[in-house]
């Protein structure tokens, strides 16, 4: 017969040997953890002006946490990488999630991720169910040792949303219980789908677009052109019947046009496939001694279907850099998805977040 001490021992090793295969990128506690750092920061005009210097404040006692799942990065050969903590890991990380942390715990998995050598090859799909599952084995492992009923943010952009897609339809749109403690959800460059003309109903059937600032609960997903996306774009566009691609701009979540805020790392990135990538983009930031740059209203945005195409279009204003698509058209400018609007979405995580924990 089973007893009360052996299943608590089974249990407890279990439990163990599921943390022994999770290895994190980012985690509180971690050393050289590179979601954290300073997020001192120099504000720049589009014409180059140097503006008013706002000190960027880091909450001493952070009540949400973030999960971040990274994008395609590895230049590893066969179809998934393996655990090393490459550079690229590190410049991804600082990139896209490190910005978030002056309001949450940041927890980023390392995962067999399917590899740049891998993308559009006949394995790629078996290439993603591996990579998948060391997603889930991560959330799992983040839910039983370290969530404690917190609320959570997802993070994820390219293959990390197709990953967070995943998830949100298996792990949490079906569990109510689960599903109250996401404040939001930020899916870029994955084309998370709904129905047409609609805020639920493709991906999701319970979790709904962000259509107001201050809505907790719902997903923000854009992929980021700055002309006509073509006829085989990879993002913006479904063969899913009654479906479109999901497009809420982040600088007017209700519809219309606004102005977003990018925020770069002055850090380059790391030598790779993807530094090679941003570099056809032909944008130049301006240098500045703070580990960050911002140039604050530096392009209009508005959602946009021309072409078909489901996008957030964006258009310089005055100095701003006008980006190249990279590493061709029918990827639009999805190499910026992550920094086009940082301002803007490290300011509407915050704004949820306040008012999630203000109905608790």
């Amino acid at each position: 017969m089973w007893t009360a001490a052996l299943v608590l021992a089974l249990t407890c090793a279990f439990a163990s040997q599921a943390s022994a295969k999770t290895k994190w990128l980012c985690k509180p506690g971690l050393s050289d953890d590179p979601c954290t750092g300073s997020l001192a920061t120099t504000f720049f005009s589009t014409s180059g002006q140097k503006l008013p210097q706002p000190a960027v404040k880091i909450r001493n006692e952070t009540r949400v946490d973030c999960f971040y799942v990274y994008p395609t990065v590895s230049d590893q050969p066969g179809a998934n990488a393996n655990l090393n903590v490459d550079p690229v890991l590190r410049s991804i990380a600082l990139y896209q999630a490190a910005r978030f942390h002056q309001d949450c715990k940041i927890y980023a998995p390392v995962y067999r991720q399917g590899t740049i050598g891998g993308l559009g090859g006949s394995g790629i799909a078996n290439a993603y169910k591996i990579a998948y599952k060391d997603v889930l084995a991560a959330w799992k492992d983040y839910l039983k040792r370290f969530n404690k009923g917190r609320p959570f943010v997802l993070i994820g952009h390219s293959q990390g949303t197709f990953h967070l897609r995943k998830l949100v339809t298996e792990q949490i749109d079906k569990k109510p219980a689960v599903r109250k403690r996401m404040v939001s959800a930020i899916l870029l460059g994955g084309n998370v789908t709904v129905r047409k003309g609609r805020d639920v109903g493709g991906d999701f059937k319970n979790v709904p677009a962000c259509r107001k600032t201050k809505q907790t609960g719902c997903v923000i997903a854009f992929s980021t052109f700055d002309q006509v996306p073509p006829a085989d774009s990879k993002f913006g566009r479904t063969t899913a019947p009654g479906q479109q691609v999901l497009c809420t701009n982040p600088a007017a979540l209700g519809g219309g046009s606004g102005l977003v805020d990018p925020l770069v790392p002055t850090t380059p990135f790391a030598p790779g496939s993807i530094s090679l990538g941003i570099g056809l983009l032909g944008v130049t930031w301006p240098a500045a001694p703070t580990p960050w740059v911002g140039i604050p209203s530096a392009y209009k945005a508005e959602c946009s279907d021309a072409g078909g195409a489901s996008v957030l279009m964006i258009t310089p204003q005055g100095g701003a850099p006008t980006p190249k698509p990279s590493p061709d058209a029918t990827w639009g400018l999805h190499l910026m998805d992550g920094q086009i609007a940082l301002g803007n979405l490290v300011s509407l995580v915050r704004g949820q977040e306040q008012a999630f924990l203000k109905r608790r």
